[in-house]
């Protein structure tokens, strides 16, 4: 079995919520697998972008761009999901790159 697809159900646990990713997390402390690790930050990332987005609007009071917000995240989270069912590493335009370099205590 490849690598790609032994870490692929931890890959694909990690984009669903971020309990999912904490989840994730736990699952790919042994054994350690690369693609999981790549999905975990990314959909870890995404999922904390989300929250912390949310919770500033709401502090706000401007309500009407949650809209923005909740399509952005649906379009990002697809993004990362089918990179994992795919089983490809790609990372998410614009911040994939930073997620992996700010979450390196994701094992």
């Amino acid at each position: 079995m490849s690598k790609t697809n032994s870490g692929r159900t931890t890959a694909i646990i990690a984009y669903l919520t971020i309990v999912g990713s904490l989840i994730a997390i736990t699952m790919n402390i042994e054994p350690k697998n690369a693609f999981a690790r790549f999905h975990t930050r990314q959909a870890f990332g995404i999922h904390l972008v989300f929250h912390a987005m949310a919770i500033v609007l709401t502090f706000t009071g401007i309500a009407y761009a949650s809209l923005g917000l909740y399509l952005l995240y649906l379009v990002i989270w697809g993004y990362g999901f089918l990179q994992a069912i795919n089983g490809k590493t790609k990372p998410l335009p614009i911040i994939g790159e930073h997620f992996q370099k700010w979450f390196t205590f994701i094992p």
